[in-house]
């Protein structure tokens, strides 16, 4: 039985501009997902995951969208974006293993498309690269699952290294990938992760509904990406909510670029106020945060982090903050505390590091 080991993932800056055309910087983390994969020869795939409390959920090789709902539809849509691209499989038996918060925005999804797509790849002799497998992966989502996503959490997932994050141009096609060395570590500093457990979902209507918005004011605008906008876009735009959006795809691109700046000349401070300013404009003009993210943002600057925000597509999901190790403890106990107030369920707050991107464990 093959073995492959996926992480989730972490956008550290450059929320919704992967299918704007902008810079994004997400960062793969050792948290992860793992896919055991053995062949069959019968047609069929059959599945468990501790997702399902170890349920077996089976379909044939030739699944169509619409025949597997749930968790497993992500595993089924890797099968069929597969079988678009010409690679029928003859069957497999998988098992996924999550150590990933569910519904907490860091790409379990992506984590799992990528690994099954990978893990048959391995196990077939399919001969995909990177590139192919994160295209795989992202057709199964929107294709078959009905997630209209870039491609930005496939690649992280794929092409992370330990200390680094993934800058890539969404621009260009095939994306670019590059690395960018992350030294807050070294400087005595750590990205602490809150899991609030708010719902999270792509495939509800609202990610759909900013993608289009952002498609309108494109083309409004006569561009092919909506971050190739002037200055002066918002004045050329009549309708209020498009305005909105593009000023905050310009900010963020502004902000992905000021980040790699920051990062490159260990400016911590002002990399923490980039990353508070992203989250002012993901809940003010993006509209894509939720009373749990912005109290989880507040109590970590609360607790004195450098700075904090929502990351993932909003609605739900995580927040993340930079902060020194001993404050994690306290800002653990401040979120927990405002959230009880609220009589929400209490958050997951844990330490992540830059990690390896999918790779096969050894047997």
């Amino acid at each position: 039985m093959r073995r492959w080991d996926v992480p989730g993932r972490v956008n550290l800056i450059g929320e919704h501009l992967d299918y704007n055309g902008g810079p994004v910087l997400p960062v793969a983390i050792d948290r992860s997902v793992t896919i055991k994969a053995r062949a069959r020869d019968d047609a069929m795939v059959n599945v468990w995951s501790d997702l399902s409390g170890a349920a077996k959920v089976s379909f044939a090789t030739t699944v169509q969208p619409g025949d597997v709902d749930g968790w497993a539809s992500y595993v089924a849509g890797t099968i069929w974006s597969l079988a678009e691209r010409g690679h029928s499989i003859p069957g497999a038996d998988l098992v996924i293993e999550s150590r990933l918060p569910p519904n907490a925005g860091l790409s379990s999804s992506a984590a799992t498309t990528c690994g099954v797509a990978s893990a048959l790849d391995d196990l077939f002799g399919l001969g995909l690269d990177r590139t192919a497998v994160a295209l795989v992966a992202q057709h199964a989502e929107s294709g078959f699952v009905g997630a209209p996503v870039g491609l930005m959490d496939q690649l992280a997932v794929l092409n992370g290294t330990a200390g680094n994050a993934v800058l890539i141009d969404t621009a260009v096609t095939p994306h670019t990938t590059s690395s960018v060395a992350l030294g807050w570590e070294a400087d005595g500093l750590v990205l602490a992760v809150i899991a609030t457990g708010a719902h999270h979902s792509l495939a509800d209507g609202e990610y759909a509904a900013r993608r289009e918005e952002c498609e309108r004011a494109a083309a409004e605008l006569g561009l092919e990406w909506l971050a190739q906008a002037g200055l002066d876009a918002t004045v050329r735009l009549e309708d209020e909510t498009l305005k909105a959006r593009t000023r905050h795809v310009l900010t963020e691109t502004a902000r992905v670029r000021g980040a790699v700046n920051a990062i490159a000349r260990r400016a911590w401070p002002q990399l923490g106020t980039i990353l508070t300013a992203s989250h002012a404009s993901l809940r003010d003009d993006f509209q894509v945060s939720c009373p749990e993210l912005d109290v989880a943002v507040e109590a970590a600057l609360e607790a004195g982090a450098l700075g904090a925000r929502m990351t993932g597509a909003g609605f739900g999901g995580s927040a993340i903050a930079l902060v020194a190790p001993e404050q994690v403890q306290p800002l653990r106990e401040r979120v927990e505390a405002r959230y009880a107030a609220h009589q929400w369920s209490r958050p997951e707050v844990f330490v992540v590091h830059a990690a390896d991107g999918a790779h096969r464990v050894p047997n």
